[in-house]
């Protein structure tokens, strides 16, 4: 009977201990509250300007790759500028690339020579953001690959010309050069998010995931933690998942707006050119194309992880700074319309999308190329008041069954407010 009651007492422990290791929802909801951050892919691969790990055996020879940072010294590296650039953008939080699936690590670590000290320039990057961050009252993030194709404890070397696992590596080993990794940039940086990739290869396990979830949340019950521990993600091809087998707070579509959910969080990452990496000439998205999404993502009760690669010596872009800038300067004007709001009631489409906040449903004008848009009437309310935000007032129509807003020519969207007699946090989803 004795023994019974100790196997039970430690059930019922363990279940308490799995309960408490969950994200409590006032972390998610602050996450989710912020919308839009900014997402940084930089290393070594700037020199050639091909993509971050992904070109390593492919654009360019595995011992190319691994000697670049014998030869990366950014010497016009600031990182109170880059912070600057997404404060100005509007963005509330950063991640920064610390290791990327090449393996080098923009951070002092101690448990690998393939890191930043060991490059020309000798200055910690991870460090110098987190003070920046900090300063300027951005919440600081951090990247973390899963896989390491540089590692001789992982398994898997190349992504390309069908690589075969070493059978010289040793996964055990693997996971604790990760815990050490990983516990040292808690402990040295504090970040408020870590951003994990790279769970897909056939070496990382789910079981292995969420081991390391359970240990991550031990050492900072608080830490955000995205969903790509494990295997169940949206991912690129933005596929439905069953979110009750994440391993993770949120879920990642990527490159693309993830499906209206207001139930479960979500982080679209998207960039701001092609290439994550930095790459000469690269096309760059259109005020609109990058507005939109912001519309989209927000309206579907997501937020946005909008990336930049900065160059060899270290700068940003400035066309790319100039671009953030005029997101930053919408958002002066339409920013309660995204932060902190609700999304629905209505899905995003190609010609609007919608957030609430309170008594007002906020109407993202995308489409306006058109004379008018048509939305479904919004049942049990009354719509008292309509105007163009920070703008002027607006007649809409009411007629049976459907609203009907005019346009306003813009060459960018714009957001229309709907004041409501009741809360329209509230509204069921309109379809």
């Amino acid at each position: 009977m004795k023994l019974f009651n100790l196997v039970l007492v430690f059930l019922i422990c363990s279940l308490q201990i799995q309960a408490q290791i969950k994200t409590k929802p006032d972390a998610l909801n602050e996450f989710m509250q912020d919308r839009f951050g900014m997402f940084i892919h930089w290393g070594p691969i700037s020199l050639r300007g091909t993509e971050i790990g992904w070109s390593r055996d492919r654009d360019v020879s595995k011992e190319d790759y691994d000697h670049l940072y014998k030869e990366f010294n950014p010497v016009l590296f600031d990182a109170d500028a880059w912070v600057k650039t997404a404060k100005d953008a509007g963005m509330k939080y950063l991640t920064i690339t610390a290791r990327h699936h090449d393996g080098f690590c923009l951070w002092p670590t101690k448990f690998t020579d393939y890191n930043i000290m060991n490059s020309p320039f000798k200055k910690d990057v991870v460090g110098a953001l987190n003070e920046a961050c900090k300063k300027q009252g951005i919440k600081f993030c951090i990247y973390y690959s899963v896989l390491d194709w540089y590692h001789p404890d992982y398994p898997m070397h190349s992504p390309h010309n069908n690589p075969k696992p070493d059978p010289k590596s040793d996964m055990k080993r693997y996971v604790q050069f990760m815990k050490d990794q990983l516990k040292e940039l808690i402990t040295n940086y504090d970040p408020y998010m870590l951003w994990f990739d790279g769970a897909w290869e056939s070496p990382w396990t789910n079981e292995m995931g969420k081991e390391m979830y359970t240990y991550l949340k031990s050492l900072k019950p608080s830490l955000v933690i995205n969903n790509r521990l494990g295997k169940e993600i949206a991912g690129v091809e933005n596929k439905n998942i069953d979110h009750t087998q994440m391993v993770g707070d949120y879920d990642t579509p990527e490159q693309a707006v993830g499906k209206m959910n207001l139930d479960v969080p979500w982080e679209s990452c998207f960039t701001i050119c092609n290439q994550w990496a930095w790459k000469p000439n690269d096309k760059m998205k259109s005020l609109k194309e990058c507005l939109t999404i912001i519309s989209k993502t927000s309206g579907g009760n997501g937020n946005l992880l909008l990336n930049v690669g900065p160059m060899l010596d270290g700068r940003i872009e400035q066309r790319q700074i100039g671009r953030l800038k005029e997101i930053g300067d919408w958002l002066k004007i339409n920013g309660e319309a995204v932060y902190a709001t609700m999304g629905g009631p209505y899905e995003p489409n190609k010609n609007f999308s919608t957030t609430r906040k309170g008594n007002k449903l906020y109407v993202h004008i995308l489409n306006t190329d058109t004379s008018a848009i048509v939305l479904k009437s919004i049942p049990d309310r009354k719509i008292v008041k309509s105007y163009v935000l920070k703008g002027a007032p607006i007649s809409i129509q009411q007629s049976g069954d459907n609203i009907t807003i005019p346009i306003v020519k813009s060459e960018t969207p714009y957001v229309v407010v709907l004041e409501l007699d009741k809360t329209a946090e509230k509204i069921p989803v309109i379809k």
